[in-house]
């Protein structure tokens, strides 16, 4: 008889960072047999996994080499079949732009459970980059957390309501999508000074922060290589920024 499924868990690395992994996640990390990992899941969160556990990279990058989804989710029902205790680890929170529920629908057509356990996303962090909140009373009372791309290109937002005055949103995977997203805000209305910041490789050694405005936000996204947030309605604190620069200067 085949050992029954544990259920899997599904765990939120957060952006990079191991300062931003909960201690949930990490308690599920230590005691796995086998991790199914995102591209984006940072190496310090990695050289957490205990040394005897199977890593299998089930990486997606936009506009880049992928992973079928398909194939993710026959392995992640293959492993847990195995009686293993597997944890699917993704970048962020799993729950935000992460196809978690393709993933939990394949599970439950097998017949196997799941727990999920939330991660810091990127919007949070980033933010808290710049030293700033991402609502504020007398600013804005609404988030938007929005994609830049979906599965058909482009993707289409209400592009009114984030051009309005005093809004915030923030934009996973934009970088590609800038200057289609720089357009529709402007034809909407959106003024051209509207702060923009970027942060790239959220929480990571190498991370990079841009301030920039809605005139500018193309060219800025242009020179980023690694994945990136775009905060739009946000500036980086003055202190923020001159430590930014000057980290730039001496690099």
């Amino acid at each position: 008889m085949p050992p029954l499924p544990h259920p899997v868990i599904f765990a939120g690395a957060g952006p990079g960072a191991a300062n931003h992994l909960t201690l949930g996640a990490l308690r599920a990390l230590q005691a796995a047999e086998v991790v199914i990992h995102d591209r984006l899941v940072g190496p310090e969160i990695l050289a957490l996994i205990p040394a005897a556990t199977r890593r299998i990279d089930m990486g997606k990058e936009g506009f880049g080499p992928s992973t079928a989804q398909g194939v993710i989710n026959a392995t992640l029902v293959a492993e847990a079949l195995t009686g293993a205790r597997v944890v699917r680890l993704k970048g962020g929170d799993c729950g935000i732009f992460g196809r978690l529920d393709e993933e939990i629908e394949a599970l439950e057509a097998a017949g196997i459970g799941f727990a999920i356990l939330p991660g810091l996303t990127s919007a949070t962090v980033a933010a808290a980059s710049i030293g700033q909140s991402l609502t504020r009373r007398g600013r804005n009372a609404a988030l938007r957390i929005v994609t830049g791309h979906d599965m058909d290109g482009f993707a289409d937002q209400d592009w009114r309501g984030m051009a309005a005055a005093g809004h915030v949103t923030a934009i996973y995977m934009g970088k590609k999508s800038a200057r289609f997203i720089q357009g529709r805000l402007m034809m909407h209305g959106a003024d051209a000074a509207t702060a923009v910041t970027l942060v790239e490789n959220v929480s990571r050694p190498d991370q990079r922060i841009l301030a920039a405005t809605l005139a500018t936000l193309s060219e800025a996204a242009s020179v980023l290589s690694g994945p990136a947030v775009i905060l739009l309605g946000l500036a980086p604190r003055q202190a923020r920024t001159a430590i930014t620069e000057l980290k730039e200067a001496r690099a």
